[in-house]
């Protein structure tokens, strides 16, 4: 029913059209195309107009799109016109033969490609073959080297990488139970006792205790080393039992472990540093229960973590009790194990795993150590000495003197003392008789600035690290020239390290002033930047902000009067 006023029907079906009937399609189309599907000619377009409202137009226009459909097209709307179950059943099987014949041609055309591989992706040696002599020139000419500054130290290999962690056991020989819990974990073996430590057992037994034994916490300190589903539980109880025993002493009882020198070597060497230096340490002698009882629980703890990330986080663990060992007993070391520790840490600190991960914990600790020292201004030229021999590349000595923040007075010391002996190895000049002398490095940085030119680093370079037979053939090679520019670009920044480390005062604006002439004539006019060596405008880019630093420093600094008046007698 229609209402009078309605303006939309309420029926909205089609009108009939008799030509999207499927037996009328059905019918025209097998007696236009035959039994065979043979198409008929087109009709002449001289014919009368059609008449799109009568059912002649409609048989017309019909034949037309018949007459314009491709043989394929036609066949499918054949199979579609069927209607019906027959009709769901061949369209899904046309669609199913589609799919086959696409990925037909998906594998040919890979076969294809492998066979005939794009020309693009062709050697460099073939593609220079066919090139003219002329078009080389102008490649080479406008071609960039990839030889850069990278941003990043080398690094050193200190730890090696271990599949399992190192066995340890409690010595529990000792060791007296105060529970029958206690004397079950004391005499279970080693995995069981690290069930317990899993469990929070542990807590239980030895949180708000009178006394801690000391192989327990031994132990803990070992278990650092281990993957983090146990060096986090070790370390939350180890830090846990120290914090207790602080809180629960009075200051004249107050006992807190700290592990010795030998105890923090052994623990690097279960990380996978294989030997040290600071002290021999032998392979570590595995009992009988060690033996049979190691590798059975880590094999349940191998995570999908990166080995840097592990290291890192062992790391940090033992980073952070030792500055909890420093800051509460700082006398709990003499100077001789203060200096070798720091050594080992700066060794530490420079693997190549951990490149790119922060150091803040490390920091921190080394800038406690530097306070703890007590004959601090004798043992300065020592711990310089050792520390500029922990690795043989620039670089890394160059990170290795940004381990120590410039926020305390030793610190900044240290920082300028160190870049001074670096810079005086790296260049040769280790027997200069001023160099320990605090108020001359200005002076004696002015003078190894003129030995950083780039072409004095050349033949420095030539001469002492190449042999006879290779000194021609590498002086005028584009490696050579990375490798200038690589020193260059440390010795300069190291230089800026030992000015920015320095208190200035009126009496040094003329060596400051002199800094600045001697860097300008010597490094940035020596420097030709182009577009075939991009380390040299990276270089040059360094030199000129050094100089612009250092010009802001004198314009801050107030300069004595003389300076004004060379020429005045005195």
């Amino acid at each position: 029913m229609q209402m009078a006023g309605d303006i939309f029907p309420t029926d909205w079906s089609p009108p009939p059209v008799e030509f999207l009937n499927p037996k009328a399609l059905q019918t025209q189309r097998v007696g236009a195309a035959g039994p065979q599907g043979r198409r008929r000619p087109p009709k002449k377009l001289e014919q009368k107009p059609l008449d799109l409202d009568s059912k002649q137009g409609m048989t017309s226009l019909e034949d037309l799109f018949w007459n314009m459909a491709s043989p394929s097209q036609q066949a499918g709307a054949l199979e579609k016109a069927r209607g019906g179950s027959e009709h769901y059943v061949n369209s899904l099987d046309y669609l199913l033969q589609e799919k086959r014949e696409q990925a037909l041609e998906q594998k040919w055309e890979k076969l294809l490609l492998h066979d005939h591989p794009d020309p693009d992706s062709s050697d460099s040696e073939n593609s220079e073959v066919l090139l003219m002599p002329e078009q080389r020139i102008l490649v080479e000419k406008f071609s960039v080297s990839l030889k850069v500054i990278p941003p990043v130290h080398p690094g050193e290999t200190v730890f090696l990488p271990r599949r399992h962690p190192l066995p340890c056991t409690l010595d529990s020989l000792h060791l007296k139970p105060h529970s029958h819990l206690e004397e079950l974990f004391l005499s279970s073996p080693s995995d069981q006792q690290l069930c317990f430590l899993h469990n929070g057992l542990l807590n239980n037994l030895y949180l708000h205790a009178s006394d801690c034994s000391v192989p327990l916490l031994q132990w803990l300190f070992q278990l650092l080393t281990w993957p983090p589903e146990t060096s986090s539980k070790a370390f939350g109880l180890l830090w846990d039992l120290s914090m207790d025993g602080l809180f629960c002493q009075s200051d004249e009882d107050m006992h807190l472990w700290c592990p010795s020198l030998e105890e923090v070597t052994k623990v690097f060497h279960s990380l996978g540093a294989p030997n040290s230096d600071l002290c021999s340490l032998e392979p570590l002698q595995l009992s009988g229960r060690m033996l049979e009882n190691k590798i059975s629980l880590s094999c349940q703890e191998q995570e999908d973590s990166p080995q840097e990330v592990v290291l890192d986080i062992s790391l940090s663990y033992i980073y952070k009790f030792l500055t909890l060992c420093v800051l509460m007993r700082p006398s709990s070391y003499t100077d001789q194990s203060l200096l070798q520790l720091i050594e080992l840490l700066c060794r530490a600190g420079l693997d190549v795993e951990l490149r790119l991960l922060p150091k803040t914990d490390l920091q921190q600790l080394l800038l406690l150590l530097l306070e703890s020292i007590c004959e601090w201004p004798g043992k300065l030229q020592p711990l310089c000495n050792a520390l500029s021999w922990v690795s043989n590349h620039h670089h890394n000595l160059l990170a290795l003197v940004q381990f120590f923040p410039n926020v305390t007075s030793r610190g900044r010391q240290l920082r300028s003392q160190l870049s001074l002996v670096i810079i005086t190895r790296m260049l040769g000049q280790q027997d200069i008789l001023f160099l320990w002398q605090e108020k001359t490095q200005l002076s004696l940085l002015s003078q190894l600035l003129s030995l950083m030119r780039p072409s004095s680093l050349r033949q420095y370079l030539v001469s002492e690290l190449l042999p006879p037979f290779q000194k021609q053939q590498h002086k005028a090679s584009a490696e050579l020239d990375h490798k200038v520019c690589y020193l260059c670009h440390s010795l300069l920044t190291l230089a800026g390290v030992v000015v920015s480390s320095q208190d200035i005062t009126p009496d040094q604006w003329g060596e400051l002033q002199l800094l600045c002439m001697q860097l300008d004539r010597h490094i940035n006019t020596h420097i030709r930047e182009s577009p075939q060596a991009m380390h040299r405008t990276k270089l040059k880019d360094l030199a000129t902000q050094i100089y612009i630093r250092w010009q802001e420093l004198l314009a801050h600094c107030q300069p004595q009067a003389q300076y004004f008046s060379p020429w005045k007698s005195t």
